[in-house]
């Protein structure tokens, strides 16, 4: 009786799991498609508006390791539901009829469930049989990039026919449903467990990765304000090394920086950062490719909903290359797969680059795309985890997406200023010409990630030191098994 109940309990966490990670992934992403909405119902700038996505992100990357860390100890339940009742009131400030002060608020209350993804593999880890964790893991991984597909669309569609609350309105109902699903489901922590929080350690880290998104997102400052971009630089690098110091030196750092000495982890945080600025950059440059007026030469013009729907066939394709993958790693290393997937998402480069002239054209790059990031995003946390005590879990990965956010918004950035330099002046769209240079730079990332790969699984031959399996056991590697 009691295993059947069990049993059952396990089959309701494996989909709550995913389903929260999809739903602190898409609720962040609404800030995208709804940018001009926001401009246009709050009476802002774009730039001002631009913030609502980017105070999710910045309030993700902070929250992300903080959480980690409280997910490591024996009150990771409460850290989730916490967690998710500060993203349900976050949710309900968007939808409120309250100033646009209140709405950034409530996106950066929202941007703070990204941090949950790397607790909901450690749940997973802890409380499933090894044959179903790693599955349920690299599915975890994968939604947490698909959900942006997902979300794209349907606020794009609900801000068509009823303003832009009622694309926050879903961001709220959704997020109430996720907190009932991980108050129903997600179980309490196995005892023995212990997390200290570094707080000095969280404000140094919270306070640099601050400075640089900020840095990143705001190409006026460098040109109109120089000096001072130039004076928060450096305080942010100050930030970061003593962050970095404290944490090499500290009994009970926030993040274990004494990991990336191993080079499995190192290899994979590296192949994880460049990855994600050359994934950011052909995502962004699909959409907004798809979404410039006829009147510039090229380009389809179409509307945030159609624009939303090119990114189905990313989300799809994500999921189908999610679902592919774990099986694979029982046969190929996930360093590997990571370079094989780095390859694919540079195929996607070059069609976008040789091919655009119409909308068939971009759904396949963007369906490569999405298949290249699918099977990157659920063989990360293989390369991670096969040298990752099981404790340190939700801390090891944490990190990870904190390299992923760091990397995503400079693709964003890098990606922008290529085409602003392609830009004539006068004009308000670049040149067709600039985003294949955009494409180009995109596809130099991502053969540095195939490269990274490549070494990574090279130091995990048969000659390669023991690694550590998920109990916290040394164990040989694959290739000598």
């Amino acid at each position: 009786m009691s295993t059947t109940r069990e049993h059952s309990e396990t089959r309701l966490l494996v989909p709550s799991l995913i389903f929260i990670a999809l739903v602190v992934a898409a609720v962040a992403s609404l800030g995208a498609p709804l940018i001009t909405s926001v401009a246009t119902t709050f009476h802002v700038s774009l730039d001002s508006a631009q913030w609502t996505l980017t105070i999710a992100l910045l309030s993700g990357a902070v929250a992300t390791p903080v959480l980690g860390r409280f997910g490591a100890g024996p009150h990771r339940r409460a850290t989730i539901l916490v967690t998710l009742v500060v993203v349900v009131a976050g949710s309900a400030l968007t939808v409120l009829p309250l100033p646009f002060a209140w709405l950034l608020v409530g996106r950066a209350a929202q941007g703070i469930g990204l941090g949950l993804t790397a607790l909901m593999m450690g749940v997973a880890r802890d409380h499933l049989p090894e044959e179903r964790s790693a599955p349920t893991i690299a599915l975890v991984s994968v939604v947490s990039i698909m959900g942006i597909g997902v979300g794209y669309p349907l606020a794009g569609l609900l801000t068509e026919f009823g303003g832009v609350r009622a694309a926050y309105g879903l961001g709220l109902l959704v997020t109430v449903i996720a907190l009932l699903a991980a108050w129903r489901s997600v179980p309490t922590a196995p005892e023995g467990r212990s997390a200290h929080v570094d707080i000095a350690g969280a404000l140094l880290l919270s306070g640099g990765l601050f400075l640089v998104l900020f840095l990143v997102g705001q190409k006026s400052l460098w040109s109109e304000h120089f000096t001072v971009a130039v004076v928060l630089a450096v305080v942010a690098v100050l930030l970061l090394c003593v962050w970095t110091v404290s944490g090499l030196r500290g009994k009970a750092p926030l993040v274990d920086l004494r990991a990336l000495r191993h080079p499995a982890v190192a290899g994979a945080n590296l192949a994880m950062f460049v990855g994600a600025i050359g994934m950011y950059i052909l995502l962004t440059l699909i959409t907004r490719y798809a979404q410039t007026p006829h009147s510039a030469g090229y380009g389809f013009g179409i509307t945030t909903f159609v624009a939303g729907l090119v990114l189905i066939p990313f989300s799809v394709l994500g999921f189908i290359a999610g679902k592919l993958t774990p099986p694979m790693l029982k046969r190929i290393d996930a360093p590997l797969l990571l370079a094989g997937s780095a390859v694919v998402i540079g195929g996607g480069f070059i069609l976008f680059a040789a091919a655009r002239s119409n909308l068939t054209e971009l759904f396949l790059a963007m369906s490569v795309l999405g298949f290249g990031v699918g099977s990157f995003s659920a063989a990360m946390p293989g390369a991670i985890l096969v040298v990752t005590p099981k404790s340190e879990t939700s801390s090891a990965m944490s990190f990870n997406y904190v390299v992923r956010s760091v990397g995503y918004s400079l693709g964003s950035a890098i990606g922008g200023l290529v085409l602003a330099a392609g830009t004539d002046t006068g004009r308000i769209f670049p040149n067709d010409s600039a985003y294949t240079t955009a494409a180009w730079v995109g596809l130099v990332a991502m053969a540095i990630t195939t490269a990274a790969s490549l070494v990574l699984a090279r130091q995990r031959s048969p000659e390669a030191e023991p690694t550590v399996s998920p109990a916290g056991e040394p164990s040989p590697s694959r290739s000598n098994q």
